[in-house]
């Protein structure tokens, strides 16, 4: 009788502490490959439950992220490439990227802080895109294994693309359950400004399959950034009361894309700034995106004041992820958590400066779940 209440308890004992670990997760590290002068990439498997996810230190990308379908099935959806050198040889693609130092636009890449000028060197059209033609996404990444993920690190010198200030910053992936969390933070020794976002692009029927036309969003904002012909905002915070960028209510992507409206001809699809509603600091829903024929469900809050909903207008073909898809104009969405694009020209939008003695945090979480 006490050997096999033993046994009993030895059992109990594993079970507990299998569903521990599951509750945990687990964290497992390779190296992916090397860049073309020899440096050795690691990338990570986040697992926890029926979620996985893999991140690499090149460009500190989100690779890829497993979730199941309602039926149980796992898909990977968001886009990337099967191997790094997809990363390496097409590195304005910005398919799970870090952007930085300045995620979104920058008009003709100019600024002006504390009296002096700054030049960022342009590399869309007139203006500065994603911190310039060498940004952050572009970098091996120091990295090292937290609690349920991995912490990337990157130093960004005096003067790198034009930014004032040797930059340190930091960016921390955790998986929880049913939801990846993204904790950014920098800091300077002199006055700089920064915008630091994720640029996955999901598709929530699952990486290749099809356009994201039928998906449905809902957005938490009240008003959005107005551009010019250069996608700049103009300065104005307008209502989206009446317009095709009113997403207060789940709405399908390709609704109301093609509508008459300049905005979303200038942008050619969404490609715009939203204001979110809340305490811009404070955790808060930004989006909340479903698929109705899979069921997956993707729930985006963040501490950001905006989010830039883009929906895959520059996406032609020319792109080749897994399993040799080419991924074509709508074939993803982003959610990109931000303060608003061209801050630094614009005082009245919240300041990206970041001042010597401080130090920027934000965090974002996607939540992963399904619909009936």
């Amino acid at each position: 009788m006490v050997k096999q209440a033993a046994k009993l308890f030895a059992i109990m004992i594993g079970v507990a502490m299998a569903f521990t670990s599951l509750a945990q997760g687990e964290v497992k590290m390779a190296i992916w490959g090397k860049t073309a002068d020899g440096v050795a990439v690691p990338i990570y498997t986040l697992t926890s439950g029926q979620i996985e996810v893999r991140v690499t230190a090149y460009g500190a990308h989100l690779v890829s992220i497993k979730t199941p379908d309602r039926t149980g099935n796992a898909a990977d959806i968001i886009l990337g490439f099967g191997s790094l050198q997809g990363y390496l040889t097409q590195p304005n693609s910005y398919l799970g990227a870090i952007v930085g130092r300045y995620g979104n636009r920058i008009a003709l890449g100019k600024f002006t802080l504390d009296g002096k000028t700054y030049q960022i060197p342009v590399n869309n059209g007139p203006n500065a895109l994603h911190g310039g033609p060498m940004g952050f996404d572009q970098y091996v990444w120091k990295s090292q294994e937290v609690p349920d993920g991995v912490e990337f690190t990157h130093v960004s010198p005096d003067g790198d693309m034009g930014f004032p200030g040797t930059l340190t910053a930091k960016v921390r992936y955790t998986l929880k359950g049913d939801t990846l969390r993204i904790d950014y933070s920098a800091t300077t020794d002199k006055a700089t400004v920064l915008n630091i976002t994720n640029h996955s692009y999901f598709n929530l029927h699952g990486d290749g399959k099809g356009n994201i036309l039928d998906q449905r969003i809902e957005i938490n904002a009240d008003r959005y950034t107005p551009v010019d012909a250069g996608l700049i905002p103009t300065g104005e915070l307008a209502s989206v009361a009446g317009t095709p960028m009113d997403f207060r209510k789940p709405e399908a992507i390709g609704a109301r894309i093609d509508d008459s409206n300049e905005q979303l001809k200038r942008a050619g699809g969404y490609d715009f700034n939203f204001v979110l509603n809340g305490k811009p600091g404070t955790m808060r829903v930004a989006a909340i995106a479903t698929d109705p024929a899979s069921g997956r469900k993707l729930t985006v809050e963040t501490t950001e004041p905006g989010v830039q909903f883009y929906s895959g207008n520059f996406l032609d073909g020319s792109l080749t992820g897994w399993n040799g898809v080419k991924y074509e104009k709508h074939g993803g969405f982003c959610l990109e958590t931000q303060h608003f694009p061209d801050s630094p020209n614009h005082p009245d939008f919240p300041s990206t400066e970041l001042k010597p003695g401080e130090t920027m945090h934000s965090t974002t979480t996607f939540t992963f779940g399904v619909t009936k």
